[in-house]
């Protein structure tokens, strides 16, 4: 079905009635097609920051425990044992306890060995567990973890 319009110069045009009555804007379709990408790249997005904190958590943990090490190394220097070293409340600690604790070390005159582990249902013990678990140094400077990951990747 046509209709003849008249323009501002009085000459006439033909135009459908359909074409006359498009409006412009977005359908359904187009908009959930938009939301569903949003979606996509969100998940993607959340994921990415997940991994990064978890690791990010992981190298605190380590530098903590490198931070230790040093406390060790000094307190040996002027006891010359390690026996009865007490490890004073380093500020890592604090900010890592949600995360990962650190267990009494093992002590001889010697020798030492440190280690931090991730809590039980924790997220880093969920996402890390596996991957890096447990990390561990000694008095040799020998750094160890128990996941399946390559050392370097964890510390």
């Amino acid at each position: 079905m046509t209709a003849i319009f008249r323009n501002s110069n009085g000459l006439s045009a033909r135009a459908t009635l359909a074409g006359a009555r498009r409006q412009s804007g977005f359908t359904l379709i187009e908009l959930m097609v938009v939301i569903l990408v949003l979606g996509v790249l969100a998940g993607i997005a959340y994921a990415s920051y997940e991994n990064a904190t978890v690791a990010s958590r992981r190298k605190a943990a380590a530098a903590c425990l490198l931070e230790a090490s040093q406390f060790m190394e000094r307190y040996y220097s002027t006891n010359l044992r390690y026996t009865d070293a007490v490890i004073p409340a380093l500020p890592c600690r604090t900010e890592l306890t949600p995360h990962y604790t650190i267990p009494t070390p093992t002590l001889t005159a010697t020798t030492y060995a440190l280690t931090i582990v991730p809590v039980s249902g924790s997220r880093q013990a969920a996402k890390d567990g596996a991957k890096c678990g447990t990390l561990g140094i000694t008095q040799a400077g020998t750094k160890t973890r128990t996941g399946s990951a390559p050392l370097s990747e964890c510390w």
